[in-house]
């Protein structure tokens, strides 16, 4: 019994140590998968939270994406092709320190450069010390960064030196050297018409999203400057580089070129000549316009605003800007009331001697005092007097006020401008059809109160008698073309054939030309070598918070020329300081309108051209120029006898003398026109290019006639032009 009993000891003894032992072993697994736990879990906070970014950006550079490629631009061009705003390009440069090139050898290839490339950075661009410079490249090699900017908006030339330096001219594989091209808009003119033109530049929003910013010509013909982008499919790897997919590409159609109806030369003289009366009278603003007559286009534009250091920029469009015109809207007075009939250009009108005059329920004052007490229709157009105008038009609409507003619209005064630009102003009104205030609101409309206006609209209507009644449509923009091709042409497009009746125009422009004979303009104008014809213009300004106490006029003068046959219309407003001295129309605004008429119709009008020259023929009916030994070696293989006149000359002219060629000497000098009728077009070329002139050619044959006159000093890149016969 104590045997079986023992026995069962053992066996529960054996039981309980097999018990132990999956215990033990259970605990040890338990506490391994705990540590191991911890282990995974310990790591994956610490891949979150201290190598988070990292892996991130390697995941969302592990893709495909559509990257755009912007199209180019077009470029904005004055009427005789000259740029007055175009994309110039500009480089960024990055460094992808992870490039084979870079890396072999442990970094051999960078070791062996960094210094030099470090010196040459320092030296062109003197920003930093060559330490500097070496030492912020080395430490982004030990980095390892794939996208290290070194250098911003880098002009062409300066990026065609830096392709030069040590490092970068081995190439990109073996440099790293990365070169993004952006453009930047600039004006080659810079204050040229600026604010026509406009500005287009890109800007980041509160939400960093891109967006535009254009004016000027820049905005309104936006979509066609832009053209459309491009796309590109990439594969961005490791890093953030970005690799194109072949065949994936669609190219940008890059934007179109502009032509404009500026003209660089008018559009200088006009900014010239407001700016120097802009600086004399120290005024916040003003604006001039010049207009070609018969079609409309608009010559220059020139819009000077007052800086607060005292200089002018052109800062906004004030050609646009509707204002009370003042006297200057006479004109659309008399057109009204000869229309009608109610009154003829020889009537006689009572203004009175005091310069004020009670007319329906206004008293109308006069800026000056009329020379007579009792005015002609004309005569009070040319004196400029508001008791005169404003009693025509009494007479005419007194019992219908609003029939002056119809007449108003037949002008286009109080519509929108036609002319291609956005955003233009409409102009404002008094109302016409309201009982109790439509008489007085237009006896104050009469001569210049109680509407607003821009400058261009009154130059569009004065254009219009200037073109015996035809209105043209203003505008700045001829063409729209493609590489040299045009793909849009726009022509002058007439607004109203016949605005008013023919001798109705003919009685303007004689009021217009009395004005500046025996008017508000005769002095400025007094001397002038041509007949002018036009209106002055002054405005007591009360315009936001500018109020009549406080002294601030508004002086105009708009006018064409020459007066017979014009050719060119003109309008000058200057906006002045409060209680200037000088505020009159005829002695701010009509002294810049001559200057801008006397230098137009030198260069542009006046047709004192001896250009075209041609010599008489010579009797014998024949007459040759060219190479001296040219021409002598021909007479002699010909074994035809000649009188030698030439001596050692390069060039000579052959003519009949004594029954045998006479060879003379040309005389040759330098910047003086040679005179090369009768050469061939070979040695024309020759003898006129070596002199730094460039040469347009007409014909065939030989050199017939030339537009510049033998003898007349020149100027280094002047065109000559040729005929041929």
């Amino acid at each position: 019994m104590d045997g079986y009993n023992e026995q069962l000891t053992n066996t529960s003894r054996r039981a309980l140590e097999v018990k132990r032992d999956i215990l033990w072993r259970v605990y040890l697994s338990f506490l391994g998968i705990t540590i191991l736990s911890l282990f995974v879990l310990g790591r994956a906070f610490y891949i979150q939270q201290a190598e988070g970014k990292h892996w991130r950006s390697m995941s969302d550079s592990l893709h495909q994406q559509f990257r755009t490629l912007d199209a180019e631009r077009g470029t904005i061009y004055s009427e005789d092709g000259q740029m007055l705003s175009t994309s110039i390009p500009t480089f960024d440069i990055y460094i992808d320190f992870n490039a084979d090139g870079l890396r072999e050898k442990k970094g051999k290839r960078f070791h062996e450069n960094v210094d030099s490339f470090a010196i040459a950075l320092a030296d062109y661009f003197a920003d930093k010390t060559a330490a500097q410079y070496k030492k912020e490249l080395q430490q982004a090699f030990r980095k390892n960064e794939r996208y290290f900017p070194l250098k911003k908006k880098l002009s062409f030339e300066e990026y065609k030196t830096f392709r030069e330096f040590p490092l970068v001219r081995l190439g990109r594989n073996r440099s790293g050297v990365i070169v993004e091209v952006n453009s930047k808009r600039e004006t080659p003119f810079g204050l040229l018409a600026n604010r026509t033109i406009g500005l287009s530049r890109e800007f980041k929003d509160a939400n960093n999203k891109s967006k535009k910013q254009n004016v000027g010509l820049e905005r309104s013909y936006d979509s066609v400057l832009s053209g459309k982008n491009g796309q590109q499919l990439v594969r961005y790897i490791a890093g953030g580089t970005a690799i194109p997919i072949e065949g994936s590409q669609t190219d940008p159609d890059n934007g179109k070129d502009i032509y404009t109806t500026i003209d660089v030369n008018i559009q200088d003289i006009t900014e010239t000549a407001l700016m120097r009366m802009m600086l004399q009278c120290e005024g916040p603003y003003g604006t001039a316009i010049v207009m070609e007559t018969s079609t409309g286009k608009i010559k220059a534009i020139a819009n000077l605003g007052r800086r607060p250091d005292g200089s002018y920029w052109e800062d906004d469009n004030y050609a646009l800007r509707a204002t009370e015109p003042g006297s200057t809207i006479k004109l659309a007075t008399l057109l009204s009331v000869l229309e009608k009939g109610t009154s003829k250009i020889d009537d006689m009108v009572e203004v009175g001697s005091a310069g004020r005059l009670q007319v329906g329920n206004k008293i109308v004052t006069d800026a000056e005092r009329s020379p007579r007490s009792v005015l002609s229709v004309k005569e009070c157009f040319a004196h400029s007097s508001n008791v005169g105008m404003s009693k025509l038009a009494y007479k005419a609409f007194a019992q219908k006020p609003v029939e002056l507003k119809e007449f108003l619209h037949r002008f286009h005064l109080d519509v929108r401008s036609p002319v291609d630009l956005a955003n233009v102003p409409k102009p404002t009104m008094a109302p016409l059809d309201q009982k109790g205030s439509a008489e007085g609101n237009m006896l104050w409309m009469s001569f210049g109160y109680g509407l607003q206006v821009s400058p261009l609209h009154t130059l569009t209507l004065y254009n219009a008698i200037a073109n015996n009644g035809r209105m043209m449509k203003p505008y700045l923009v001829s063409s729209i073309q493609r590489n040299g091709i045009i793909t849009k042409q726009f022509e002058p497009t007439v607004l109203e054939e016949k605005l008013v009746k023919p001798e109705v125009v003919q009685a303007a422009r004689s009021a217009m030309e009395a004005t500046v004979i025996d008017g508000t303009a005769t002095r400025v104008f007094k001397g002038l070598p041509f007949a002018v014809a036009g209106k002055t213009g002054t405005a007591h300004v009360s315009d936001g918070v500018i109020k009549y106490a406080h002294g601030v006029y508004q002086a105009s003068f708009v006018g064409y020329f020459p007066a017979d046959k014009p050719q060119y219309t003109c309008i000058v407003v200057i906006r002045t300081k409060p209680h200037a001295a000088s505020h009159y129309g005829g002695t701010l605004a009509a002294p810049v309108f001559r200057e801008i008429a006397t230098k137009l119709y030198t260069m542009y009008v006046q047709q004192k051209n001896p250009s075209m020259y041609a010599a008489v023929r010579d009797s014998s009916l024949f007459f040759y120029a060219g190479n001296t030994n040219d021409i002598k070696n021909v007479y002699r293989n010909m074994n035809v006898a000649f009188t030698d006149s030439a001596s050692q000359h390069n060039w000579a002219n052959v003519y009949s003398g004594k029954n045998q060629p006479v060879v003379k000497p040309v005389s040759v000098k330098q910047q003086v026109m040679p005179n090369v009728r009768g050469m061939g077009l070979k040695d024309a070329i020759h003898l006129l290019e070596n002199m730094g002139l460039k040469v347009a050619v007409k014909g065939k044959g030989k050199v017939t006639m030339q537009s510049v006159a033998p003898g007349t000093a020149l100027a280094k890149g002047i065109t000559v032009i040729l005929e041929l016969s």
